[in-house]
Parts: C-alpha cells; structure tokens; sequence
C-alpha cells in the first residue's frame, strides 16, 4: 500500500500559516496589504484584546465582486501575477495568494466587499465556506477574524500578551505609514486610538504625527541617486539616538525590508556620531528596478537580496555622512518652561518642512579625503559657523570642563571630548600619508603571543610596516617592534603598540584594514588625549580651542559624544529672569 499520499487542501493551509501567520500582526500585515494593493487611501485596524479577541481591517479600495470574493480564499489565488516573467517585476505588496487561506484555515473570517455594485459577504470557518450571500455595503472591502489559531492549539500557546500583541501591530503599521505617507492609517485598540495619520503624501509630516516633534524637528533630509538607485526620505541628528535598531525604517519600491548590510551602512555612516550600543532613527526609501531586487525569499517578503549590493550600500553610506557634516552645528541648551511647551503645542503642521542651515552658517568643501571606513571620499565639511565663534577660555570647572565665550553667549567644552576629536583626525591623516614619520625605540619592545595569534600579526605584517611599525621575528611566536609612527604619544608608546597588537588580534578572520584604521585612531586618539579632573591653563585651553578649530568636524568626539554645548546670551537671561 502507498505511503505517500497528497494532503488535503485544509492540511495544507494549516502547514502554510504555520510560515505566514506567526502573530497577530501577521494578520494585520496581510490584510493591510492587501488593502493597499487594491488601492486603498484609508485604512483602519481595528483591534480587540491586542488582536487575541478581534482583527478588523476596513479600506476603501477597489472591492470585489462575488466571485472573486469566493476565490479570494483559495490557495494561490490571485491578482497580482499571472506568469513567471512576472516574478522579476513585482510591484505589489503580496503575489504569493496564501494568506487569505493560510488566515481562513486557522480562525472564522468574514469578509464584507463591493467593487461598485452589488455587494458580498462571505464567512468562513477553519478555511471552509459557510456562507455566501449579497448585502449592501459601501465600495471596498473589510475583513473581521476572530478565534485566531482556535483550531491549531501549539500556535495558540505562543501568542504573547495583549499588550505584547497589541504593540506589534503599531510598530507594524507605524512602519507601514512612514511607506505610505499618501494613506490615512489609523489602529484602535479596545476603542483605543493608538495611531493616526492623515495621507498627507508629507513624510516628514508622517514622521511628526508617528515620532512627535522632538524627532520630526531633529530629522534631516536625504535625496541622492547613481545608475541604479535612488534614495531619498529623512536621517535623524545624533541629538536624538535610540537604544535599539527598531527605528531603522527601510523600504524598498514602497515595501518595508530587512537587510543587514543597508543597516550595517547606515550605522557605520554615523560611527564617530554615536557611543556603540546607540542607534540612529532613519527612515529610508530605496527606489530600484524591480528586476535588481529579489523578495521572494520568504513568505513574510521582509528578507530581499539585492543585486550590486556595493552600489547601495556605498550610496547610503555616503550621502548620509555628507549629510551629517553639512548640517551638524553646535548644539544650543534646551531651556524648558510653560510658554515654550504651549508655543511647540501649536505649531502648524500643514506647512511643516525641514530647518535648514542658512548660508551665512556653513562652507561645504567637496574634497577626496580617506576618512573612514569603506570609503575613499567623502564630503569635508570646512564649517564657518564654528570658525566665527572666537571664543574665549575664560575657566575650568571640576577640571572637566572649559568655560569659553564670545559675544554671543557661553560655551561648555567637554576637554577630553574635543582633544579626542582633535587627536583622532590628526591620526587619521597621518595613517593616510604617503610619506610616514617614524622614530626608533630605545629599547625595543618585546611582544609573546600565542602560536596562533603570532601568525596573524605576521599576516598583517606589511600593513604594521605601511602605518610606521617595524615589526622582527624574535624567537618562538614572539615579536620585537623597534620603530613606530611619531604620532604616538610620549610615555604611552608601550601601551599603544600593544594596544594596537590586541586589536588586530581580535578582529581576527574579520579584519578589514579601513575598519581597522578607525578603530585604531579612536582607541589610541583616546588614550592619548587630555582626561577628565585634568588641569590645564589658560593657554592650554586656547591652544585645544586653536586646534579643534581646525577640525573637519569639531562637534562630536570620535565615539560619539558633544564635545561643545552652547548658551546663547537670551537663554542664560531668561533662565535668571531677565527676560520673560
């Protein structure tokens, strides 16, 4: 007797929910894009108990007429492609025809739907038709499920919480509505509205109305374009870093993606503008050929492989830093009191567009310049705003902190910040020279590694050398360094050499020369840099204040964090009430 027989079409919904139907809002996001596939501007979801009791989505698209209502629910059906050929030109949010049966096999469904004319309602149970029938309802379509996975109990049991549920499915369509600026997206939770936007088609106006103003009026704008993409949406300033990689709102041809290497070259865009563990919010549209990107990967269509994948990453990578040097300026201390909080209540959101530094305040200098990882050029910003301070050290306090000012106000300088970042760019610059200034060691400086870790510093012997560091054979896996670079600091050459050892060490199979060089100048730049609860003088703050004038970008130490903070001669007024 044959073993092998053909499951049922119930069975095999079942199976193919178990890949498209995780959570509740894998619900939401099916049903969502479907609606915005069948032209839709308003959208609304609505939830009970997080979606554990009630899933409802209304839309007024297109609709359907009765028979298609009926094979709406089949396996495979659907509109959307016809043949193979149409596979490399996906323009629609779904193609697969498996959620509606994948959803209707594991829950009660019922659909109400009109195209224009007469309309349909169909119910369904466990994936079988129970009811079909004529009503009248307006153009378009909402789906109801209730019971989900009632039938499929080991599903059951991993739901999460209602609130867990329920935040899924807003960070969800908040995604979804930073795609969609041009459709109304609205969520309600147990009568609860939890979002809202207004299909404006003004992104930066979808981000106030999803982030709020704190973010919207921190955000910066992003076009660029080479042969094959284009980008363009908002980055946010490094004032308003996040905890998580949440934030990294992606999309591609409208549909939001997951791509490691797009995040990896957006977080490495802001690598001297943040601590690790800090991550910035972005939201990014990736306009490409269809035929170069593939999302038919997985069932969810998050997962895309692109081809010419450098070309992408380079772009964003690119023209976010450029972005980030052209508009970072000193930062202004926030005073905070009633009449201010009231005045950003109010403010008019219709003609919401983005600040923008005037001319008076920057000079942007396009230069090749080898400063960062994977890249060979990048756009030097000669900032004039910071050049027309003219500040004046006046103080220190707690032996952390320089007190300067001019005639515009007071400034707080963090001294190790702002010596950090002086030091990190002369480093930089001088790893990149053609011609490298070294000096010899008294005593040369004798290094034991293991056997291992031996023949990986003898792999990167030649890069050692090109950086100023002789390096010889010593003896068993051992080395003996006798030259270095000048560039390291007097009394800590030592502790830099070995420092720099462990890295290469560590980075292991991993290593990448470009990535190697920063991490180096921001690990030695650091150690070599004037402290915290140092004294310094008078002419020792101005000569750091002479020098990070000179910097490229003299607004963040390398890893990161503010080195000046400005007081403006008003806000210090008003905070003694001087002025009201």
């Amino acid at each position: 007797m044959s073993k092998i027989k053909v499951m049922d079409e119930l069975l095999a919904n079942k199976i193919a929910a178990g890949e498209v139907v995780e959570k509740c809002a894998s619900v939401v996001k099916e049903l969502v894009e479907n609606a915005i596939d069948a032209k839709a501007d308003i959208i609304k979801v609505y939830l009970e108990d997080g979606g554990l009791s009630l899933i409802k989505v209304v839309d007024n698209g297109t609709g359907m007429d009765k028979e298609d209502a009926k094979l709406a629910f089949m396996r495979h059906a659907t509109s959307k492609i016809y043949n193979d050929n149409d596979l490399f030109f996906i323009e629609t949010l779904g193609f697969r025809g498996e959620a509606l049966a994948s959803i209707a096999s594991v829950s009660e469904v019922t659909l109400e739907t009109c195209d224009g004319n007469v309309g349909t309602q169909v119910y369904l149970k466990g994936g079988k038709d129970l009811r079909v029938q004529e009503i009248g309802t307006n153009q378009g379509t909402s789906i109801t499920v209730t019971n989900l996975f009632y039938n499929t109990p080991a599903r059951l049991k991993y739901l999460k919480s209602e609130t867990t549920e329920a935040n899924n499915c807003l960070q969800y369509i908040e995604k979804l509505a930073l795609s969609k600026p041009n459709i109304a997206f609205s969520l309600e939770n147990n009568g609860k509205v939890m979002v809202k936007t207004s299909g404006s088609n003004n992104l930066l106006k979808t981000i106030h109305e999803i982030y709020g103003l704190n973010v919207s009026s921190n955000m910066l704008e992003i076009k660029a374009i080479n042969n094959d993409f284009a980008i363009s949406g908002f980055i946010g300033k490094p004032s308003i870093l996040k905890k998580n990689r949440n934030h990294f709102n992606t999309f591609v041809n409208g549909r939001i993606v997951k791509n490691n290497e797009v995040n990896r070259a957006i977080n490495d865009a802001y690598n001297t503008y943040k601590h690790e563990g800090f991550y910035p919010i972005v939201v990014l549209n990736i306009d490409v050929d269809p035929t170069l990107v593939d999302v038919n990967i997985h069932p969810t269509k998050q997962d895309v492989k692109f081809s010419k994948i450098d070309m992408l990453t380079s772009l964003i990578y690119q023209n976010i830093k450029k972005v980030l040097y052209q508009n970072l300026l000193v930062p202004k201390a926030y005073y905070d009191d009633e009449k201010t909080q009231i005045k950003d209540n109010f403010i008019d959101m219709q003609d919401f567009v983005i600040p923008q530094n005037s001319e008076e305040e920057k000079e942007i200098v396009q230069t090749e310049f080898n400063f960062n990882a994977d890249n060979s050029s990048n756009v030097v910003i000669k900032n004039r705003e910071f050049k027309n301070l003219k500040l004046r050290p006046v103080g220190q306090v707690h032996g952390t902190y320089i007190i300067a000012e001019n005639e515009d106000g007071m400034f707080i300088l963090d001294q190790h910040a702002a010596h950090e970042r002086v030091n990190y760019e002369m480093i930089l610059k001088k790893v990149h020279d053609f011609q490298v200034s070294t000096t010899q060691m008294l005593i040369p400086l004798n290094i034991e590694l293991t056997s291992s870790d031996y023949q990986n510093i003898l792999e990167k012997k030649d890069i050692l050398a090109s950086l100023g560091f002789k390096i010889e054979e010593f003896g068993l896996n051992t080395i003996l360094v006798k030259e270095h670079p000048t560039w390291l600091k007097t009394n800590q050459e030592e502790e830099s050499i070995k420092a720099i050892i462990d890295l290469i060490i560590e980075m292991g199979k991993n290593f990448n020369k470009d990535k190697f060089l920063d991490s180096m100048a921001k690990m030695v730049s650091c150690k070599m840099s004037v402290k915290a609860n140092e004294h310094l003088s008078l002419d020792e703050m101005e000569q750091l204040l002479n020098d990070l004038v000179k910097c490229d970008n003299p607004y963040n130490c390398c890893h990161g964090r503010p080195s000046i903070m400005q007081y403006s001669n008003y806000e210090l007024e008003k905070m003694f009430k001087r002025v009201m």
